[in-house]
């Protein structure tokens, strides 16, 4: 969903150099941190079934995860078409 907010210029600034330093996105980066904002202070969100906190643990690897499809993809689009008839 999208939504706009308004952050000061400097939180903004931070938050783009350390999405880049740590190869992921802005979008990624928000919604980390928002959900560990959320959990800190106990929200409803936070309360998930246990299963989804096993699960979640491995939340950081989501941005691993579409670089390594999108490297996939491209590794596909040079497969030669002839060879594999």
């Amino acid at each position: 969903m999208k939504t706009t907010i308004d952050l000061p210029d400097a939180l903004l600034r931070d938050a783009k150099i350390t999405a880049a330093r740590e190869q992921t996105t802005l979008r990624e980066l928000l919604t980390e941190a928002l959900e560990a904002a959320l959990e800190r202070r106990g929200s409803a969100a936070s309360q998930e079934p246990a299963w989804r906190r096993s699960f979640g643990a491995l939340r950081h690897l989501r941005g691993d995860a579409v670089r390594v499809k999108a490297a996939v993809e491209e590794a596909f689009e040079k497969v030669d078409e002839e060879a594999w008839k």
